[in-house]
């Protein structure tokens, strides 16, 4: 350090000064348009004037016209453009001649905390800070001027062209129109237009000042109290810092320089300024814009880390539950003294309107804004901005809830959706109050064409042997020839081991016995209604039934009891007639089949409105193949016994944190085995819905 110290020694030290006298009237004048050497020191300044709140000066300079650089017949005729023939006193060029200039400032910089006018005198240098630094430049507003002159001229020419002698004009009606109420945004973009602050700019007064010269004895008089009038460093506590803090001084961290930010779109919402906010606010913010949001969609824009408990409790205090999603409250949308922007309707009528339509929708997916409009009875542009908010127009169905129904939040959150619910009971007793209905009216009503009949396996199979005991003698000719056998459809009854009936009715049949294709009938006496079979003493399914199960597991991995079933008659019908291997065959006896054969059940949870029959519902996986693959299946199936749909990347993060790093092909051969794809997501065989 002492080498450096003497490579570069100290030549000097100056005292600084902070002088405070003309702190607040200092400004710095630049000409950007004439070269230093050229100043304007020796011009005759005409005169001065300031808008201190704007920092805008403007100075008047005399031109030689007697100058031989100086065209005359120029500068006579731009006095002519500017103030006519005739002689006034607020003519701008008294002298019919262009005998001076006006220079207009603009600012250079806002932010002059930086900048200091400084001099030396005697080893001392005294430092005053500016106020502003403005750029002269030559002002053409005299060419406005002319431009009106010349249009005042030619409005006046074509109005000497008319008859003096034309009649008055008839009386005319007129229409008086109210202007709407200003939204904020509209007011925001008004306040932000170049015409408001030309308007706002032409309302502060000018300041008239009188100029001195360089030279003058006023001059010289206000230059002294660019020295500071007390040396004291007692009184000069400003500049009596520590190094490090005259450092920051003199070099203030980057962050400080942004004063002013921009102003982004009204609709633009920033993520880096919204996680700065409180969480309430955030969630505020947030619903404000989206309108309508599922919760893991919102916990997806907040910070990573951000506790669900504590968003659970902001999300209830600015939207409600409607089909397990979350929609920002009136309240927030259209606060208290506000109207609308579109028919300046009060706020509070606005948000019984909008509660009506999302009371409306906890309802029922679709709705019409016809009906809407004649209940709510407000305008169609503020029923339709209560419909964009939360639903989506679809073709002969009217206005569609946005997004599906959320039903595993419901489920994961029972609590809050029956605090919601509560709360909805609540909000429609006060709508029925103010609009006059019943939550009935809003029933499905009877309709006179026929709607479908849904009707369960039990009903459709008790109507069938209803309707074959009535054509018996005409189906009895048929069931002989063909001889064949099919799986009944299991009744739901307690007797879960009743078995397939494989006879056809009781008749006069010759057949011995009353069997079929040499088996007994349930009729017969030898049938054994315990076991399900003809005279066999236990339920062990047979060889030739658990080679059917294995083969077709090993070939489709997962099947419905539904889809196994109709694989089954479908080997069934194929069988010649009369060489049938199968008994009697209930819907127990194939489930144990599937069961005793390497094969589980795989207990998906089906969504609560979900149409699938119980055949449908009950799904089995090959769980046993001897293979290093079986893990894979096991693995995925218990994915599917916690959601009824998985995603792929969830799949493969399962089998990532179970079995380590597994290849692609791999997870395209399990989905393709086990799986069918649908909107991106990924469903056990036979478990979509149409």
């Amino acid at each position: 350090m002492a080498s450096g110290d003497d490579d570069d020694p100290i030549i000097e030290e100056i005292d600084v000064y902070l002088a405070k006298s003309l702190a607040e009237k200092l400004y710095l004048f630049q000409y950007p348009v004439r070269p230093s050497a050229m100043t304007y020191d020796d011009v005759n300044h005409l005169a001065a004037k300031i808008k201190p709140k704007q920092q805008r000066v403007e100075l008047e300079m005399a031109i030689n016209t007697m100058s031989p650089n100086y065209c005359r017949s120029k500068g006579e005729q731009i006095a002519l453009n500017v103030d006519g023939t005739a002689y006034d006193e607020t003519n701008t060029y008294s002298a019919k001649v262009m005998d001076k200039q006006t220079f207009s400032s603009i600012q250079a910089t806002t932010n002059t905390s930086r900048y200091a006018a400084a001099v030396f005198r005697k080893g001392e240098l005294h430092v005053t800070p500016l106020t502003g630094i403005l750029q002269m430049r030559p002002s053409f507003s005299y060419l406005d001027k002319a431009d009106n002159k010349t249009r005042e001229r030619e409005a006046a020419n074509e109005g000497g062209d008319s008859s003096q002698d034309e009649a008055e004009e008839e009386a005319k009606a007129i229409t008086v129109r109210f202007a709407r109420p200003e939204s904020e945004q509209a007011r925001q973009r008004r306040i932000q237009s170049y015409e408001f602050l030309q308007r706002k700019q032409a309302e502060e007064p000018w300041v008239h000042l009188h100029y001195h010269g360089v030279k003058d004895s006023r001059s010289e008089h206000e230059k002294q109290y660019l020295f500071c009038q007390s040396v004291d460093a007692s009184q000069n506590t400003e500049l009596v810092k520590t190094p490090k803090e005259y450092l920051a001084m003199l070099m203030p961290p980057l962050a400080e320089e942004k004063v002013v930010k921009p102003v982004g779109p009204s609709n633009v919402l920033s993520m880096a300024q919204l996680r700065t906010l409180p969480l309430g606010e955030q969630v505020k913010t947030l619903m404000k814009n989206v309108k309508v949001m599922p919760f893991a969609n919102l916990m997806g824009l907040l910070a990573s880390g951000t506790d669900s408990t504590a968003v659970m409790r902001c999300i209830q205090q600015v939207a409600l539950l409607v089909q397990g999603n979350w929609v920002v409250k009136s309240d927030v949308l259209y606060p208290k003294n506000t109207c609308s922007p579109h028919s300046g309707v009060p706020a509070e009528v606005l948000c019984r309107g909008r509660d009506f339509v999302m009371w409306r929708f906890t309802l029922e997916r679709s709705l019409m804004r016809k009906e809407i409009a004649s209940i709510i009875k407000l305008p169609p542009e503020d029923v339709k901005e209560f419909l964009e908010h939360v639903a989506v127009p679809r073709i002969n169905r009217g206005w569609e809830f946005l997004l599906p129904t959320d039903v595993d939040f419901v489920k994961k959150h029972q609590d809050v959706a029956h605090r919601q619910h509560m709360l909805w009971l609540g909000i429609q007793s006060k709508l029925e109050k103010v609009f006059n209905f019943s939550k009935e009216d809003f029933m499905p009503k009877n309709s006179p064409q026929p709607e479908p009949v849904h009707v369960s396996g039990e009903q459709r199979l008790k109507m069938a042997q209803d309707r074959a005991q009535e054509k018996q003698s005409s189906l009895q000719k048929d069931l002989d020839s063909k001889r064949a056998v099919h799986i009944k459809q299991e009744p739901v009854s307690d007797r879960e081991d009743e078995p397939m009936d494989t006879s056809s009715p009781p008749s006069s049949s010759s057949i011995p016995n009353g069997s079929i294709n040499g088996y007994p009938t349930a009729t017969s006496p030898s049938f054994d209604h315990t076991n399900g079979n003809g005279g066999s003493p236990t339920n062990t399914p047979s060889q030739e039934l658990q080679d059917f199960v294995i083969k077709t597991f090993r070939k489709h991995f997962v099947l419905t009891l539904n889809e196994f079933k109709r694989l089954f008659n479908l080997h069934l019908a194929s069988m010649p007639a009369g060489h049938s291997v199968f008994h009697s065959i209930s819907d127990r006896m194939l489930q144990e089949a599937v069961l005793s054969c390497q094969c589980k059940q795989i207990m998906v949870p089906f969504p609560a409105q979900s149409t699938a029959s119980p055949d449908e519902q009950k799904v089995f996986g090959l769980w046993e193949t001897g293979e290093e693959f079986d893990k894979h299946r096991r693995l995925l199936f218990d994915l599917f016994t916690k959601n009824y749909r998985v995603r792929r990347n969830i799949v493969q993060a399962r089998l990532a944190e179970e079995l380590g790093d597994v290849s692609k092909p791999e997870i395209d051969r399990l989905l393709k085995e086990c799986c069918s794809s649908h909107a991106g997501m990924w469903y056990l065989k036979g478990t979509i819905q149409s």
